[in-house]
């Protein structure tokens, strides 16, 4: 089974024998592969109840819980990384999210869809609707996502808070884009942060 890319990328980048947090899991997809492939010690949280028995089913670490109100729960740098894949503008705070994802893990990856991608524009432009597409696919009144934010949103937030930016890596489709120009051609973002 192959990952989707912005979890390939994740995985490629994970130092091997690792402890990681995976927020948000979905069914442990990412957490499996880096069982197998970087002998990484994966643990997971996800709100969803079908998703935690899939993953369990598979021999995984997860438990049910909400990245909104569970993450201080965990120590201080208790895993090397923290992980949170799609799930950020889902998120009711997300720069509380974020801030418990760098005390828990040394370092945190994040990805998410960029709002500001051009299809998303015209969409808004031509339109005048909110977009569906094959990466946002449900409409205004079903979505999960929250808080709609874009690549330059996400620069400025780590910057004016001083958080690292140790790599970033922006696809268009499920191919890798230069980050030239990625806040209009890039339809997800993934970042590597540390404190």
């Amino acid at each position: 089974m192959s990952l989707r890319p912005d979890l390939a990328i994740i995985a490629e980048h994970v130092a091997a024998g690792s402890r990681v947090l995976d927020v948000g899991c979905g069914d442990g997809a990412l957490m499996a592969a880096l069982q197998s492939t970087r002998g990484a010690d994966a643990r997971g949280l996800e709100i969803d109840g079908g998703n935690v028995a899939a993953a369990v089913s598979r021999g995984l670490s997860v438990i049910q819980g909400d990245a909104d109100t569970d993450l201080a729960d965990y120590p201080d740098a208790s895993f090397d990384y923290a992980i949170l894949s799609q799930t950020l503008q889902t998120a009711r705070r997300p720069d509380v999210v974020l801030d418990q994802l760098l005390r828990i893990g040394r370092r945190a990856f994040v990805s998410f869809p960029n709002f500001a991608h051009w299809r998303v524009r015209a969409s808004l432009l031509w339109g005048g609707r909110m977009p569906v597409t094959r990466l946002l696919p449900e409409r205004w009144f079903d979505t999960p996502n929250i808080h709609h934010l874009t690549i330059d949103d996400f620069r400025a937030y780590v910057q004016e808070h001083g958080v690292t930016v140790e790599g970033a890596w922006f696809l268009s489709g499920d191919k890798q884009t230069t980050s030239a120009a990625a806040n209009f051609l890039a339809e997800h973002a993934v970042f590597l942060l540390r404190h």
